[in-house]
């Protein structure tokens, strides 16, 4: 973990260190019950600083946020979110775990912090990922619906963003970056919407703006990496 740490950049460091304020301080101004979902979001924060890096601590925190946020989820009857992220994505996470580790480029040089070798996935593969995909969105639908879940139409929403962004990222393509981006953004409006309800879901709401913002710079950074693994550096 020291060996990850030491391997981030100043603007990545940066990038984290504000993410952790934004969402602290969202939380402590919702007032103290709101802790428990900071330190869940906090959690999740890092695990994409890390996995922007190509890094599998990445991976392993994102179970541990899966599983915390699939317990949030619960108190509002976002039951999709939390069947999502407690048996797609953090199963996923581990399975993606266990596929970066078998799939490493090279150490750096300086930390020795390992870096995940850069995928593809191809025009075929990428169809039946989208046709998997409306399978389990229809599925899931009807099954939300007989749980009565809360803003339906966005949750079954954010389970199609959720299994595109798992699947890409155990693929190891930079494009579960988007993917993730996308379900953050539909993730900013369900807790809107439940905040209008209850004022202590707002600091969710800062939690996944900054996921967004660290979403996007993993797409970034995960296209440097393929450029330079390409280049053999």
């Amino acid at each position: 973990m020291l060996k990850s740490f030491k391997n981030l950049t100043k603007f990545e460091l940066c990038l984290w260190l504000a993410s952790l304020a934004v969402i602290l301080i969202s939380a402590l101004l919702g007032g103290q019950e709101n802790l428990p979902s900071a330190l869940c979001s906090m959690v999740g924060v890092t695990a994409l600083i890390f996995v922007a890096k190509g890094d599998v601590l990445g991976q392993i925190l994102a179970i541990v946020f899966a599983l915390g946020y699939g317990a949030i989820s619960l108190t509002f009857a976002y039951y999709g979110e939390m069947i999502t992220y407690v048996f797609i994505s953090a199963p996923m996470a581990l399975a993606a775990m266990i596929a970066w580790l078998k799939h490493p480029y090279k150490a750096d040089a300086k930390t020795e912090a390992r870096e995940v070798a850069v995928g593809h996935v191809g025009a075929r593969e990428t169809v039946l990922m989208f046709l998997a995909a409306a399978v389990v969105t229809g599925a899931f639908y009807f099954i939300l619906k007989a749980l009565h879940t809360a803003n339906l139409g966005f949750s079954t929403l954010s389970v199609t963003t959720s299994f595109l962004a798992s699947y890409l990222t155990f693929r190891r393509s930079p494009y579960y970056a988007l993917a993730y981006a996308a379900n953050d953004l539909v993730l900013i409006v369900l807790w809107a919407l439940a905040a209008i309800a209850d004022v202590r879901y707002l600091s969710m709401v800062f939690c996944f703006a900054m996921f967004f913002a660290n979403d996007l710079y993993g797409f970034y950074s995960w296209q440097k990496m393929k450029k330079r693994q390409s280049a053999g550096l």
